[in-house]
C-alpha cells in the first residue's frame, strides 16, 4: 500500500493507475478505522479495480475545540488495517496541505443541509460538503463510498454531486452494528465501560419507534414521548424525529411510505447518531425479520 501526504502525489499515483486502465473507488474517512470502516473499502474494492482511502481529521466539521482535540488519532494502527482491507493507496494530508492559506472557498448545500444535523451544528454540512467536494477533486474517482449510518450527510452529498454535475457515482453501504445492535463510530472508543452499556439505547430507540410505526401506529408524537419514557435516562436525546427519506422534512403522521427515524444523542461526553428505516404497514404486527426487532437482543445486526 502506497501512503501520498500530497495532493500532487497522489494525483500522480492516480494518474499511473488510470494509464493502466484501473477504475478507482474512493473510501473519504477521518480515521480510527473500525469494520465498518473496512467494509465501506472493501465494497469500493469490489466496484473498482483500485480503492484509495483519504485520512484527514477535518477541523472545520467540529463544532467544539475540546471534540476535535480527543478525535483519535492512530495513523498507524489505520494503516495496517487499511491494508488488510485490501486498500492500495492511503492519503493522509495535513491541515495546511487541504487548507492553505487564503483559503476561501465554502460549498453550501441549502435546505437539506440546514435542518437535523445542520441546525444543532450549524456550519457542520458546509463544512463536510467543501472537504468532500475538494477531496472529490483531488481523488477524481469512478465511485466514492459512503456509509448509511450518516444518513443525512449522505443525502447531501448525493445533492451536492448532482447539483456541481460532478463525474463520480456515489454508493451507499448499509450501517454496520456491534452484536447488540450499537452503529460502529469511531466516537465509540470513547465510551467508558458504563456509558457503552447505556449507548445501546440508542438503536433500541430507534427499533421501538420503528415497531410502533411498523405495527400500524400513526402518531409520531405519541410514539416519541413512549420512546423517551421507556429509554429510561439511559442517554440525553439531542433529537428523535420522523423524516421523509427524500426531503428530510418532518413527518407527524405516517400513511404508506417509508419513514426515516433519525436521532443524535449524548452518551457522557460522547455524542453518537443513529437512523433507522420503517415501513408503516395495516398489520398488526411487525413484519417477520423487520428491522423492527433488529436491536431487541444481543444477536447480530446487519
Amino acid at each position: 500500500m502506497l501512503l501520498c501526504r500530497t495532493i500532487a502525489e497522489l494525483r500522480r499515483q492516480v494518474a499511473a493507475e488510470r494509464a493502466a486502465g484501473c477504475s478507482i473507488g474512493f473510501v473519504p474517512t477521518m480515521g480510527a478505522f473500525h469494520e465498518g470502516h473496512l467494509e465501506l473499502m472493501r465494497a469500493a474494492g469490489r466496484s473498482c479495480d483500485v480503492v484509495v482511502v483519504s485520512l484527514f481529521v477535518n477541523p472545520t466539521q467540529f463544532d467544539r475545540r475540546a471534540d476535535l482535540e480527543r478525535y483519535p488519532r492512530i495513523e498507524t494502527d489505520d494503516a495496517r488495517l487499511a491494508r488488510s482491507a485490501g486498500v492500495e493507496v492511503l492519503f493522509a494530508p495535513s491541515v495546511q496541505e487541504i487548507y492553505p492559506a487564503g483559503f476561501a472557498t465554502s460549498v453550501h448545500v441549502a435546505g437539506l443541509g440546514d435542518v437535523l444535523e445542520g441546525q444543532h451544528r450549524p456550519g457542520h454540512f458546509a463544512a463536510v460538503c467543501t472537504v468532500v467536494a475538494k477531496l472529490l477533486s483531488i481523488v477524481s474517482p469512478d465511485v466514492a463510498v459512503f456509509g448509511q449510518k450518516d444518513a443525512q450527510q449522505l443525502a447531501v452529498i448525493h445533492r451536492m454531486v448532482s447539483d456541481l454535475n460532478l463525474p463520480v457515482r456515489i454508493e451507499a453501504h448499509p450501517t454496520v452494528r456491534e452484536n447488540d445492535g450499537l452503529a460502529m463510530s469511531s466516537r465509540n472508543r470513547r465510551l467508558s465501560p458504563d456509558d457503552r452499556r447505556r449507548a445501546v439505547a440508542l438503536p433500541r430507540a430507534l427499533a421501538a419507534a420503528a415497531a410502533a410505526i411498523e405495527r400500524g401506529e400513526r402518531d409520531w408524537s405519541d410514539i416519541r414521548n413512549g420512546v423517551f419514557e421507556s429509554a429510561g435516562g439511559e442517554v440525553d436525546f439531542e433529537y428523535l424525529e420522523a423524516l421523509d427519506p427524500s426531503t428530510f422534512s418532518p413527518v407527524d403522521a405516517f400513511g404508506s411510505n417509508a419513514v426515516l427515524l433519525a436521532a443524535a444523542a449524548h452518551v457522557g461526553d460522547v455524542r453518537l447518531i443513529d437512523n433507522l428505516l420503517a415501513q408503516p404497514t395495516l398489520a398488526t404486527e411487525p413484519p417477520a425479520g423487520s428491522e423492527s426487532d433488529r436491536y431487541s437482543t444481543s444477536k447480530e445486526a446487519i
